[in-house]
């Protein structure tokens, strides 16, 4: 069997019951590193207070692993509980839908265990879940690479009224270019996690260079950092407000806001711009 366990958005204790059960059986359990973290994730000894809380050994699994040697995991699934720790929900990432189609065609059972995710616990600001529309990645830009996708989505998201939610840019163990260029060992930059200023930074400059107004910097927007931890930072504002705040260590995710109704209207308040929260 192959379970495939969502975690959360906290720490190590937001695991489920069943989740925790399905670990606790499991002949080797893999945790995916790198669509997102745990709060404690950017910790030296995060991993090792996860090893605590379930009582075995955890591999590592970052992108090239999952991606180019997910087979071996399937294999050992075969004869073997594997366990694979998602942060968040399982779906969150596409990725692990490939990885249970890959399972499921070897004759692998997959059992999913779901949890919460940055897609539903955006919620806690009071803009009503059914109110969003299509989810845009905002990638960092670089010299050479300043890609725009995202702002159509944007466009048809708030000539409908609805709220966007972009999710921001992670990049973990990302091969240097130099070393890509000369092959043998890579070498890989820094861990990069993108905040919400920088966000708001590239989604000006693409409107500038659209010239579409489609938002600019008066638009309402709601930053959140560390989203289902107990330091959450959730900041309801404009654009030109929130790239101005301090949103503290990643993750960090935005919320562009669509048409609203009283009610989340009230509940923006509690995290308006200029107040303690």
């Amino acid at each position: 069997m192959l379970y495939i366990i969502g975690l959360g958005l906290g720490d190590e204790k937001d695991i489920t019951l069943r989740g925790l059960e399905a670990v606790k059986k499991s002949q080797k359990i893999y945790m995916e590193a790198y669509t997102s973290l745990l709060s404690f994730g950017l910790s030296s000894d995060g991993l090792s207070n996860l090893e605590k809380f379930y009582g075995k050994p955890i591999t590592l699994a970052d992108r090239e692993m999952v991606e180019e040697k997910a087979g071996e995991m399937i294999e050992e699934a075969i004869d073997n509980d594997i366990a694979f720790l998602v942060v968040g929900d399982p779906f969150g990432a596409t990725t692990h839908s490939d990885l249970v189609v890959r399972a499921k065609k070897l004759g692998v059972k997959v059992e999913v265990v779901h949890n919460a995710s940055v897609m539903n616990a955006v919620g806690i600001c009071g803009l009503q879940l059914y109110h969003y529309g299509e989810t845009v990645s905002i990638p960092f830009f670089t010299e050479t690479w300043r890609p725009d996708s995202f702002y159509e989505k944007i466009k048809k998201n708030r000539a409908l009224g609805l709220h966007t939610l972009c999710l921001l840019d992670i990049r973990v163990k990302e091969p240097t270019f130099e070393s890509l260029c000369r092959g043998g060992k890579k070498q890989y930059e820094p861990p990069r996690y993108m905040t919400v200023n920088t966000a708001i930074e590239q989604l000006l400059e693409v409107e500038e260079k659209r010239g579409e107004s489609v938002y600019g910097e008066e638009t309402e927007c709601v930053g959140f950092a560390r989203l289902g931890a107990e330091d959450q930072k959730i900041v309801s504002g404009t654009m030109k407000q929130l790239e101005s705040v301090d949103f503290g260590a990643p993750l960090h995710c935005l919320v562009i806001v669509g048409k609203t109704h009283p009610v989340e209207e009230e509940m923006l308040e509690f995290y308006k711009y200029g107040t303690a929260n």
